[in-house]
């Protein structure tokens, strides 16, 4: 009778340093992405006696809780807001840049105001953003 016990064999491998090498790799890479920018190209544009200007500055429509209605600061009234509009963004072309309305209604007024506006900036195609104010801590 053998009484004698088999040796078994176990490989191991030591995966210590491995968590190291992967975090420098994603350490490289991370840097290396951010410093290509394959969308760039450096150009020198031409000089022009005449430019486009682009509108940056946005056009406010306010309406306050007594149902006024403001076009950047100026009171207009209500059936004249689209024409307003039309005139501080000129004609809308497909290939015209659009230009950004932000919209400051008072909470306590009801929404057929505020569907009125957005309906006048879906027919002239402008980009429209709702002003909100944001909570106060319970805190506080």
């Amino acid at each position: 009778m053998n009484l004698s016990r088999r040796h078994r064999l176990t490989s191991h491998v030591e995966t210590g340093a491995m968590n190291d090498i992967m975090f420098f790799l994603m350490l490289f890479f991370l840097i290396a992405s951010t410093l290509v920018n394959p969308n760039v190209i450096k150009l020198l544009l031409p000089n022009a006696k005449s430019s486009k200007q682009v509108m940056k500055q946005p056009i406010t429509i306010s309406v306050d809780a007594a149902g006024t209605y403001y076009v950047n600061k100026k009171p207009v009234n209500p059936s004249a807001v689209e024409t307003e509009l039309v005139a501080l963004v000129g004609p809308t072309t497909p290939t015209s840049e659009q230009a950004t309305v932000v919209l400051r209604v008072d909470n306590s007024l009801n929404v057929q105001k505020l569907v009125d506006i957005l309906e006048i900036g879906n027919r002239l195609k402008l980009k429209m953003v709702m002003a909100t104010q944001a909570q106060q801590a319970a805190g506080k």
